[in-house]
C-alpha cells in the first residue's frame, strides 16, 4: 500500500512540471527516490518522458523543411500535457502509470 504522503508527491511531479518541467520534479524526485520506490518509479518516469518527447519535437522540428513535421510541432505538446494529467491522476491514486510512446532511458 502506497502512503497518502508518496501518493501526493508523485503527483506533484507532474504538477509542477507545468510550470517547472525540469527543475519542480528533479528536486522531488531527488529527494525522495531512496525513501519510496513509487516515488522514483514516476520520477524515472516523467523525465523517460520528457526526454522522449524533446526528441519527438526535435524531429519534428526537422521534419517541418518536408511539411510532415508540422503536424507533430501540434500534436506532442498537446499529447504531453493530457499524459502528464493522466499521470498525475493515476499516481494520486496509487497506480503506476506507465507513458505511451516514451523510451525507458533511466532504469
Amino acid at each position: 500500500m502506497v502512503k497518502n504522503e508518496e501518493r501526493m508527491l508523485a503527483a506533484a511531479i507532474y504538477v509542477l512540471s507545468l510550470f517547472f518541467p525540469v527543475l519542480g520534479p528533479l528536486i522531488i524526485w531527488l529527494l525522495k527516490k531512496d525513501e519510496s520506490s513509487f516515488i522514483d518509479y514516476h520520477g524515472k518516469e516523467y523525465f523517460n518522458f520528457m526526454i522522449s518527447y524533446f526528441i519527438y519535437t526535435v524531429i519534428s522540428g526537422i521534419l517541418t523543411i518536408v511539411v510532415i513535421g508540422i503536424i507533430g510541432l501540434w500534436l506532442f505538446p498537446i499529447a504531453a500535457f493530457v499524459f502528464t494529467i493522466i499521470a498525475a491522476i493515476k499516481a494520486y491514486d496509487g497506480q503506476e502509470y506507465r507513458i505511451p510512446l516514451i523510451f525507458r532511458l533511466i532504469h
